[in-house]
């Protein structure tokens, strides 16, 4: 059983959880850029209602987080949700962690009238492990967009209808 807290990121998170992206070694340093980019916005624009952020961390005031959701509804669309980001500290993967926060989006989104959530990863061999964790949490792939990152690298978009 996890014995972890999910709260809203605060400032003091960000640098964790930048090192938790760049040490999965799934992120390109392009995609880490956009990641801190809706971090910022998250963190010092709080009328903005685009992005919610939300950390796994032990209990407690100054612990860490061990992983953190990046989700919010889609713009111009009716009940429909994109995660952004999932990502788990490379320590503390296998631990269930990443479900906790999945399901957390999951509900969220739900709870704000969400029917429908959208998620999009890369077709490389190295995202299989990601691309059945989302199969294994109820995703189907709806759609491929051949070579969208680069030549053979297409992109997977992952949907989940909520009853």
């Amino acid at each position: 059983m996890l014995n972890l807290d999910l709260r809203p990121m605060r400032e003091k998170d960000a640098a964790a959880i930048d090192r938790i992206l760049r040490q999965t070694g799934m992120f390109t340093p392009a995609e880490i850029d956009v990641a801190n980019e809706l971090i910022d916005i998250y963190l010092h624009k709080p009328d903005q209602k685009d992005y919610v952020i939300v950390v796994a961390a032990e209990p407690g005031v100054d612990a860490p987080p061990a992983g953190y959701v990046c989700f919010g509804p889609t713009p111009a669309t009716e009940a429909t949700f994109d995660l952004y980001w999932i990502a788990v500290d490379p320590a503390r993967q296998g631990q269930g962690i990443g479900r906790l926060l999945l399901a957390y989006a999951e509900q969220e989104s739900v709870n704000q009238g969400g029917r429908l959530m959208i998620i999009e990863t890369s077709s490389k061999a190295m995202y299989l492990p990601t691309q059945k964790f989302y199969e294994r949490n109820g995703y189907v792939v709806e759609a491929r967009i051949r070579d969208f990152y680069a030549p053979g690298d297409d992109r997977l978009i992952y949907t989940r209808r909520f009853s």
